[in-house]
């Protein structure tokens, strides 16, 4: 099944302590159904002293988040995703409510 949302979508948490924010998509980890949004779910991480960075030291990166709990933004609005097939065979994400098309998906290739 096709994911709602990609790479480089604005995004908002539908969802727990963070919802109504809204983020751009850094990656999607599709093997745990899982999105990565810039600026959003931070967590610190301890790092000890290596050759490297013999100082150690504190970064803050984001972590994931599951699927079930971004939705595509359209007209500052989350919206539900749906599909639609063009004549030059194109699958295209819809937003359901209002028909916007989100991005072009490629060409579907059709069985002989």
């Amino acid at each position: 099944m096709p994911a709602h949302v990609r790479k480089g979508d604005q995004v908002m948490i539908t969802s727990g302590a963070l919802k109504g924010r809204i983020g751009e998509v850094l990656r999607v980890i599709p093997k745990d159904q899982q999105v990565i949004v810039k600026g959003l779910n931070l967590r610190n991480k301890n790092l000890r002293p290596t050759q490297r960075n013999p100082q150690g030291g504190v970064i803050t990166k984001e972590a994931p988040l599951h699927m079930s709990k971004v939705s595509p933004v359209v007209d500052g609005k989350p919206v539900r995703v749906g599909f639609r097939v063009e004549k030059d065979g194109s699958k295209v994400r819809v937003a359901r409510h209002g028909g916007k098309e989100l991005k072009v998906l490629g060409v579907v290739r059709k069985k002989k």
